[in-house]
């Protein structure tokens, strides 16, 4: 008999579908030759520090630092997961072979292969490898099952990752429980949560040591059109005052006008933290809720496996897009136009190379009566996916600078001529974008705007040397501080270990040194808060005073820089890739907590 080990009972049952294993037990499938079965989540972990040595069970410093010789698995206590286990392991005892058909990751290839080791199982081990849970995708995949040891890697960095968190976790949250936490709270130190919560703190003490200045901008009304002051701000007012009183009661001169035509690019596809970037900046959604609601799309076949972090498709997905299209008929007002030529293929969607267990998170086709929550998630990857092969929209950046006895002002606008993937995005493609010099944003209350042929709102249209009134205006203002981290924000100082990365393309090649992986973030992030480290202010995400004495208590960079555990987490993909040792990894782990 084969043994098929899925990850839910959800998707066991549909594995069991395709394989016709249609005769129901307590606990497994069975039929045709095949046992179906199921675990839901973690199964197994790692001992405590109690299960190895009596002298652990206390917490004392003369214990520490706590390194086990061998590290080793337990079951969970937990009822249910006892019973499945045993329902499990009695099956293995007569499978002639065993499918792991766990999720498509680390976490899941980790899941299974603890189970099969805490049931002494030493037979013979296939891998199910799929993207989808449609049932082409399923069919496809036992067509082409793959030995397990090709996932022996996975399965390294997933250990590793497991037993470096434990070295960490437990013996530093003992060492500053016991030297701060006066016997009375604990203190919980971890590898990627302590250098998440250090970004809050740092952020929440520059805007607490942040001393305002002011500062002025000059600014004219030429045509209900704002300009600004080419140079830029004046630390000092006297200065302002000076041109101000230059430029009033004098005619404003156009001196040049320039119009540049340029392409934007449709958007990445998502990976799971730029949707849920995208989810939290619109719906307002956490990112645990948001992939909650992806893998609840996931199970229903209706998207692809979302916890990816590449924003990529392989090359052989491009002949399977036209069918995707005609089958998305929510959406037929802007497929059918793609439909029936060749289809788009960019570099900047198909590239083998950015791809390696899994691609972008895109629709499979099937489609469903969704909950509101639910089709907001889908829309948002739907229209995503769509968009990546209609054509770029074309735009006309327009540039005017005026002149007062010899002081420029400047004024930008953007006409969007052809909207080509904007169509997908009604509301955002009719807008304009008027700048500063310095580029900041700039929405003056009393300058008016016409509209375009297509409802844009452009700039009026100037003249080189035209002239005519104008009203100068000096504005103070205030330098502000930076602004707390959102749960936006934060995910994508996490990809890039703390780091400001608008470049959609220097942010994937920054992924490696990302802080966790995008499927164990929104954790990281709930687990701030549950232990009271941070706290949610509407949207945005505070540390509390515990977090702050926290970090403040934490003298060695080590536990909470984020740069630093990036390069750990850039040695856990090495691992996954076969490039770096397990053994290596846990032997400077061992090191740096000693």
């Amino acid at each position: 008999m084969i043994v098929c080990i899925a990850e839910k009972p959800s998707v066991a049952r549909e594995i069991a579908q395709i394989l016709g294993a249609r005769s129901r037990h307590d606990g497994y499938l069975e039929g045709n030759g095949y046992a179906v079965t199921w675990t839901f989540g973690h199964f197994c972990t790692l001992k405590t520090p109690d299960d190895y040595r009596d002298d652990w069970k206390k917490w004392r410093l003369d214990t520490l630092p706590m390194i086990p010789e061998k590290f080793e698995i337990k079951l969970i206590g937990n009822k249910g997961v006892k019973k499945q286990f045993g329902i499990i392991k009695k099956l293995l005892k007569s499978a002639t072979q065993v499918i792991n058909c766990g999720d498509a990751g680390q976490e899941g290839e980790l899941i299974q292969r603890w189970v099969l080791q805490h049931a002494k199982y030493r037979g013979p081990v296939q891998r199910l490898w799929i993207s989808s849970l449609t049932s082409q995708a399923i069919r496809d995949g036992f067509k082409n099952l793959k030995p397990a040891s090709d996932y022996n890697n996975l399965f390294y960095a997933g250990s590793s990752r497991a037993i470096g968190d434990w070295l960490l976790g437990m013996n530093a949250t003992r060492a500053y429980t016991l030297k701060h936490g006066g016997y009375k709270q604990v203190l919980s130190i971890g590898r990627v949560q302590t250098p998440t919560l250090a970004m809050l703190v740092t952020r929440f003490l520059e805007i607490q040591n942040f001393k305002p200045e002011p500062y002025w901008e000059l600014h004219t009304l030429y045509r209900d059109t704002d300009f600004h002051y080419e140079k830029g701000r004046f630390e000092k007012k006297e200065l302002g005052e000076k041109l101000l009183a230059q430029v009033t009661g004098k005619p404003f001169e156009v001196v040049e006008v320039k119009k540049k035509n340029g392409k934007e690019y449709p958007p990445y596809l998502f990976d799971l933290t730029s949707l849920q970037v995208n989810a939290n900046k619109r719906f307002g959604f956490s990112a645990d809720k948001t992939l909650k609601l992806v893998q609840r799309l996931y199970e229903q076949k209706i998207v692809t496996y979302p916890r990816v972090d590449t924003t990529y498709l392989p090359n052989d997905v491009y002949p399977k897009v036209a069918g995707t299209l005609q089958q998305m008929t929510q959406y037929s007002q802007f497929t059918q136009s793609l439909l029936g030529k060749p289809i788009r293929k960019s570099s900047k969607v198909f590239n083998d190379k950015k791809v390696t267990d899994h691609h972008a998170i895109i629709p499979t086709g099937s489609e469903k009566h969704l909950s509101g929550d639910e089709q907001k998630i889908y829309d948002a990857i739907a229209r995503r996916f769509i968009a990546a092969f209609y054509p770029d929209c074309l735009v006309a950046h327009t540039t005017v600078i005026g002149e007062v006895d010899g002081v420029r002002f400047k004024a930008t606008g953007k006409e969007i001529l052809d909207p080509g993937w904007r169509v997908l995005y009604p509301r955002k493609s009719s807008s304009i974008t008027t700048k500063t010099s310095q580029g900041h944003n700039h929405s003056p209350g009393n300058t008016s705007t016409k509209k375009g042929q297509k409802g844009e709102n452009i700039l009026p249209e100037f003249n080189q040397g035209e002239q005519g009134e104008h009203e100068a205006t000096l504005i103070e203002k205030m330098t502000q501080p930076p602004k707390h981290y959102t749960e936006a924000t934060l995910l994508r100082g996490m990809e890039t270990a703390g780091r400001k990365v608008d470049d959609n393309e220097l942010r994937e090649l920054m992924k490696a040194n990302g802080i966790g992986r995008p499927s164990t973030r929104a954790n990281i992030i709930e687990t701030l808060f549950r232990r009271k480290y941070a706290f949610r202010q509407k949207k945005l995400i505070i540390a509390s005073e515990t977090g702050i004495q926290l970090i403040g208590q934490i003298n060695n960079d080590l536990l909470k820089s984020a740069e630093l555990t990036g390069q750990w987490e850039k040695k856990l993909r090495e691992i996954e890739e076969g490039t770096h040792g397990a053994g290596q990894f846990i032997g400077d782990m061992k090191t740096m907590v000693t």
